[in-house]
């Protein structure tokens, strides 16, 4: 198990939380709640060792298109990079759809 901490500066600001996912085999759970400053916290809890590199690239390019203030927690079970932009994609609908 590692564990891996992002982050990220921000500039918009979001008032809502969103679950997206299961920690299933090759899935992942993403839990997202507002950060109280302008800064993205992220905490990775992955049982695959060694994919740092990777997770910091899924996260450089979503922070380009998403400068959200939040924290991210997410409980990994073997997802690819595309499981996770998916869950990442589904959260940021999610959020819109509610603010």
């Amino acid at each position: 198990m590692q564990i891996i901490h992002l982050q990220y500066p921000a500039q918009q600001l979001l008032t809502q939380r969103a679950h997206i996912g299961v920690a299933g085999s090759g899935d992942l759970e993403l839990l997202i709640e507002p950060s109280t400053d302008n800064q993205a916290y992220i905490q990775i809890n992955t049982s695959a060792n060694g994919f740092e590199e990777i997770w910091r690239a899924v996260f450089d390019r979503f922070f380009k298109l998403y400068s959200y203030a939040v924290k991210i927690e997410i409980n990994d079970f073997g997802a690819t990079p595309g499981v996770v932009n998916l869950r990442l994609t589904q959260a940021m609908e999610v959020l819109r759809d509610e603010q």
